[in-house]
C-alpha cells in the first residue's frame, strides 16, 4: 500500500494512493480512521488491515497531480540519519566511514513535502547540496534487534533529500545543524508499506539537479545494510513506532565536482527511489 499526507483545508490529511495520480482521505474510509500516517502506524497490522479492506473497490477522488503535499512523515519521534554509509559519498567528502555508523539527527522543522519551496538566507551558506537517500519508518518497536529479525520492525519506506549545507558542515563538530534548516529534510512524496518492498538493498536511487543526474547508484552499495542499521541503533536505544531513519546518501554530491556544484536560487532538485517515488524540491536564496 502507498500512503501520502495532501494538504486539505489548511491541514495534511492522510491519503491512500488508489492507482497512480489518485487518491483517497483515509479518514473517510470509516468512523475513527487515522487522519495522519503516525495514528495508522500505532494502529499496528490490525488497524492497515481495517484500512486495506475498507479501500477495496472504493474509487479515489483526491487528485495526486494537483495535490499540494506535507512531509511524508508528520511527526516521528526523532529522525535518525546515518552519515557515510556509501564508501563513493564518504570518499569524495575526503571523510572516513568508521567501523560503527556515524549517527546524528535532524531536528523536526526541517520536515517538509514533495514539490515545495525550500529557502535559506544567502548570508547563512551559498554551499547548499543534495543527498538522496532511503527513509526507513520503523512499525512495531525495536530494542536488541538482531539483523536477521530486523526488517519484521520496519512499517514502510519514503524517500528523502537530506540538504546540507557544506561549508557548515566542515567547520562545526556535529552535523544537525547544517542538515535542519527549515525546510531542509524533504521527504515523500510516498510511503510505501514494507510488504511491497521486498528487498531495500535492490532500489535504484538517484538525483537530478537543474536537469542533470548527479546521482546514480544501488541501495545494494551501503556499507551498512537497512537490516544491521537497525540492529546498531536498537542496541543503544528503543526505535519507537514512527521513527525514521535516513540511511546514507550515494556518491555525487556537488561539493566534490571541478567545479563544484550548489543548489542556486530557482534551482529544481528530485531525488528518487524506483518503487518508491520522485521527491522534488525547489530552491531560494533570500538576500
Amino acid at each position: 500500500m502507498r500512503f501520502a499526507h495532501v494538504h486539505s483545508e489548511g491541514a495534511p490529511r492522510l491519503t491512500l494512493v488508489t492507482t497512480p495520480g489518485e487518491g483517497i482521505f483515509v479518514d473517510t474510509l470509516f468512523p475513527g480512521a487515522p487522519r495522519v500516517l503516525e495514528q495508522l502506524i500505532a494502529g499496528g497490522d490490525e488497524l492497515l488491515d481495517r484500512v486495506r479492506e475498507a479501500a477495496e473497490g472504493r474509487v479515489g477522488d483526491v487528485d495526486l497531480t494537483t495535490a499540494s503535499f506535507a512531509s511524508a512523515s508528520l511527526a516521528p519521534p526523532v529522525v535518525l540519519a546515518i552519515g557515510l554509509n556509501y564508501s563513493a559519498h564518504s570518499g569524495e567528502l575526503g571523510l572516513k566511514t568508521d567501523k560503527t555508523p556515524t549517527v546524528f539527527t535532524l531536528w523536526p522543522n526541517s520536515l517538509a513535502g514533495h514539490n515545495g519551496t525550500t529557502a535559506w538566507p544567502r548570508s547563512l551558506s551559498e554551499s547548499i547540496d543534495w543527498e538522496a537517500e532511503l527513509g526507513v519508518i520503523i512499525g512495531a518497536p525495536a530494542k536488541n534487534v538482531s539483523a536477521d529479525v530486523a526488517l519484521d520492525h520496519v512499517w514502510g519506506y519514503t524517500v528523502v533529500n537530506d540538504i546540507t549545507a557544506r561549508d557548515i558542515q566542515y567547520s562545526e563538530a556535529q552535523w544537525c545543524r547544517c542538515k535542519s534548516f527549515d525546510g531542509f529534510t524533504p521527504t515523500g512524496p510516498f510511503v510505501v508499506t514494507a510488504d511491497e518492498i521486498p528487498d531495500p538493498q535492490a532500489l535504484h536511487i538517484w538525483t537530478i539537479t537543474d536537469g542533470h543526474l548527479m546521482q546514480d547508484a544501488s541501495t545494494g552499495q551501503m556499507v551498512r545494510s537497512v537490516a544491521t542499521l537497525i540492529e546498531h541503533l536498537s542496541a543503544s536505544v528503543t526505535l519507537l513506532p514512527g521513527t525514521l531513519i535516513s540511511t546514507g546518501s550515494p556518491g555525487g554530491a556537488g561539493y566534490s565536482r571541478d567545479p563544484q556544484i550548489f543548489l542556486r536560487d530557482r534551482s529544481t532538485v528530485t531525488v528518487g527511489i524506483d518503487g518508491i517515488g520522485e521527491l522534488t524540491t525547489h530552491c531560494r536564496i533570500l538576500d
